[in-house]
């Protein structure tokens, strides 16, 4: 149907690491952000970040890990996608909140090439949604200096209180970022709209407790979002005003990442 119309004005290559390949779509100049798309897929308003992202000085990366590259959002389209994912792709740990997903090794890999071929003092990384907390497992590795993590939902919680409260790492990878953001002076944006349920209110208290100053909450309010067919919840694309607070925390995004990669 010429979904991948939308991604006209990006180069696409084939990213493989430890046996496993996804398409990513790259487009700009500088310093490299990893933008990792939320459920259903790299769709259109997705790509309007990314595109903007690049528009601000930076080459950005785009991989597509599920759903149709550049077909817009759906009831039926995310419905399905979200079964899939949950019900088949092994590469995403979807209840559990000890440790990293598998596809975050094939990331931060992903993540060191953008680095050696843009250079820049770093990598800036976005998760959404689904991939929202992989930026932050991310820096585990040392070209990763930005993770922005937007409405991070893995793992599910669905009333389960411990799971409610873990943030998709191993004790090990929390130390490993704890220390980094310590000796570097770096830091981590986590952004979200206070009534998600999807974000639980446990999952934010486990970053500012692990964090401290050095995790930057952006939360929103139900009113400050773009009517849409679901719930608030996608922060910088669907319930993203082109005004108003969530534009404000898109552009705190985009300054964080030119701040610390070194784009500005």
């Amino acid at each position: 149907m010429g979904y991948e119309t939308a991604l006209a004005a990006y180069d696409k290559f084939d990213f493989t690491h430890d046996g496993r390949t996804y398409p990513v779509y790259r487009r700009g100049a500088g310093p490299a952000v990893v933008i990792m798309h939320e459920m259903p897929g790299l769709h259109p308003l997705v790509i309007r970040f990314a595109d903007r992202v690049a528009e601000a000085g930076m080459t950005v990366f785009c991989p597509s890990l599920f759903g149709t590259p550049g077909r817009p959002v759906g009831r039926g389209y995310a419905l399905a996608t979200a079964l899939s994912v949950l019900c088949v792709r092994r590469e995403f740990h979807v209840w559990r909140g000890d440790r990293s997903s598998p596809v975050v090794d094939w990331l931060r890999a992903l993540a060191r090439q953008a680095h050696g071929e843009c250079g820049g003092r770093g990598v800036g990384a976005v998760g959404m949604c689904f991939t929202g907390g992989f930026a932050l497992a991310m820096m585990t590795d040392p070209s990763v200096v930005a993770p922005a993590l937007s409405q991070p939902s893995l793992p599910l919680a669905r009333g389960n209180l411990k799971r409610a409260a873990e943030i998709g790492m191993s004790p090990r990878e929390i130390a490993c970022v704890k220390g980094r953001l310590e000796d570097q002076d770096l830091s981590v944006v986590g952004l979200r709209f206070a009534s998600d349920k999807l974000v639980p209110d446990a999952r934010f208290e486990t970053y500012r407790r692990e964090f401290g100053d050095r995790f930057e909450q952006i939360e929103l309010k139900d009113e400050d979002a773009q009517p849409s067919f679901i719930p608030p919840h996608s922060v910088l694309t669907l319930h993203m005003k082109e005004e108003g607070p969530t534009k404000a925390a898109e552009q705190r995004v985009i300054q964080f990442f030119r701040e610390r990669t070194g784009a500005v």
